[in-house]
């Protein structure tokens, strides 16, 4: 990292960073807010990546530089200040010229330029190398998106790394900017703030996804036959959710061994506890969910199968009251034809048949005729065709 003057000669208190950094010797007046359409956010509309950049001393903007070479001239000349750049998708130059400046580590700046991360914290030498994974619940498609930031923090400088929308960090800037005590405290306070900001979104999408899986238990007892596919998305949506979650909590103890290591302020100490026990909540929901998830699949497969059964119980039923029915029709048919078969005979007109000239002969063809039908319906009344 570039070495910068300090002239102070006030108590030195150490950082997470691993640097030295004193407190501030004097004030300066807070300029226009990042917001303003003539500050430096109208950079970000000019499809520049560099969204905002600001030099903070006691916690109080002094200057918002619109190149990044103004900003690390003014680090170099203001005593005990703070740098805080943020970028949205910043090209490989941008981030080799703050690489060069802050002396970063070609292998974090690679990680932050290829993105798709998993939330980690490494460091290199005495700056801290952090990624997180953001996400928002989406009411109009039922999805949860997912960001990255990566952010690299240093002992008087803060480099914020979006790829996405998510999470919004001029809130977060807002909110530090109001709060000059609390940005006072460092670089620390940026990360504390923007782990706070990135815990607090995933609430939403806990309360998204809940709503999802009530809707998706309505669902399968009312027997929607998409209800499966929607069981799958979602459980797939719950995982991904898992993986940007989970690991975020080794990042925190991490983060929190090394505030009690290097002496990091109290208060902020106290705050880190508290993003621990609400990701630990979300944690706790999430893992309810996969488990909750799986549950459901097995129920909803059990009454496919039910309804299936059901189905080819009915099925049998009606192919057997069919069979029956062909039965009937088939001994009634059998009946019927044996008098025919006799009456066709007896009609052809042949001159020398058995019993032609017999006065009987007429009342012969009937009776034999009775008998073979009768003889047919007792055939198929013992075997239960009729």
């Amino acid at each position: 990292m570039s070495e910068r003057t300090r002239t102070t000669t006030r108590n030195p208190i150490r950082t997470l960073a691993g640097r030295v950094r004193r407190p501030a010797t004097h004030h300066a007046s807070h300029p226009s807010h990042p917001d303003d359409p003539s500050g430096p956010s109208r950079q970000r509309r000019q499809g520049a990546s560099v969204v905002d950049s600001a030099i903070y001393v006691d916690g109080r903007r002094t200057s918002s530089p619109e190149r990044l070479a103004d900003t690390f001239r003014a680090l170099r000349e203001l005593d005990e200040s703070v740098g805080w750049i943020g970028l949205y998708r910043p090209t490989q130059d941008e981030l080799a010229a703050l690489a060069s400046e802050f002396d970063l580590h070609e292998l974090a700046v690679e990680d932050a330029i290829m993105a798709h991360q998993r939330p980690k914290i490494e460091r290199y030498g005495d700056t801290l190398f952090v990624v997180l994974r953001a996400a928002r619940y989406v009411d109009a498609s039922e999805q949860v998106e997912f960001g990255e930031v990566h952010l690299f923090v240093g002992p008087d400088f803060v480099i914020t790394v979006r790829h996405s929308e998510a999470p919004d960090l001029s809130a977060v800037r807002r909110r530090l900017e109001s709060d000059p005590e609390l940005l006072a405290r460092g670089p620390e306070a940026v990360l504390y703030a923007i782990l706070d900001r990135v815990v607090d979104g995933y609430l939403p999408v806990v309360r998204g996804l809940h709503n999802d899986i009530d809707e998706i238990e309505t669902e399968v007892f009312r027997g929607d036959p998409a209800v499966s596919r929607r069981i799958y998305e979602l459980s797939r949506e719950v995982i991904e959710f898992e993986r940007a979650v989970r690991p975020l909590a080794t990042v925190i103890q991490s983060l929190s061994a090394g505030f009690e290591k290097y002496g990091t302020d109290e208060e902020l100490r106290r705050y880190l506890r508290d993003v621990e026990d609400h990701l630990t909540a979300v944690r706790e929901q999430v893992e309810g969910f996969r488990h909750l998830l799986r549950d459901i699949l097995t129920v909803n497969a059990t009454l496919v199968a039910q309804k299936q059964n059901e189905e080819m119980k009915t099925l049998t039923e009606a192919s057997m009251d069919q069979n029956e029915e062909v039965k009937k029709i088939s001994a009634w048919a059998a009946i019927l034809f044996a008098p025919t078969l006799i009456g066709t005979v007896y009609g052809m007109n042949f001159d020398a048949m058995p019993e032609l000239h017999w006065r009987l002969g007429y009342p012969f063809a009937l009776g034999m005729m009775g008998v073979v039908s009768a003889a047919l319906w007792g055939v198929f009344k013992g075997r239960r065709w009729i």
